[in-house]
């Protein structure tokens, strides 16, 4: 199964950092991650400078995983520019064909 992540809510970081990276890195977690999209403070994953930001660098190289965090939470957060690689900006009319051509099965909201 295929799925892609939506990380929204405060307890986002908690989920992603000890429940799903853990379970990627060991490749446990029994099901493909396409895409991964963040939300409000949660962009803050994604900036160049954050431990998690890094382990999500190194599985987007090795799986082709989406990393994108909202332009504008991004701008409000003065981030854009400093997002580990591949991560980039976007916002749904550019998230929704990049999720397209992955196919994901489910979407789940954190």
């Amino acid at each position: 199964m295929k799925v892609a992540y939506i990380f929204m809510s405060d307890h986002a970081r908690e989920i992603l950092e000890n429940m799903i990276l853990p379970q990627m890195e060991a490749g446990v977690h029994g099901a493909d991650v396409v895409g991964m999209v963040f939300f409000f403070d949660n962009a803050y994953m994604l900036h160049k400078d954050s431990e998690i930001g890094k382990r999500l660098a190194a599985l987007s190289e090795k799986n082709g995983m989406m990393l994108v965090g909202c332009d504008y939470c991004c701008q409000q957060r003065d981030i854009s520019n400093d997002l580990v690689f591949p991560a980039g900006v976007g916002c749904f009319p550019t998230i929704y064909p990049a999720l397209e051509g992955a196919k994901p099965d489910q979407v789940i909201t954190l």
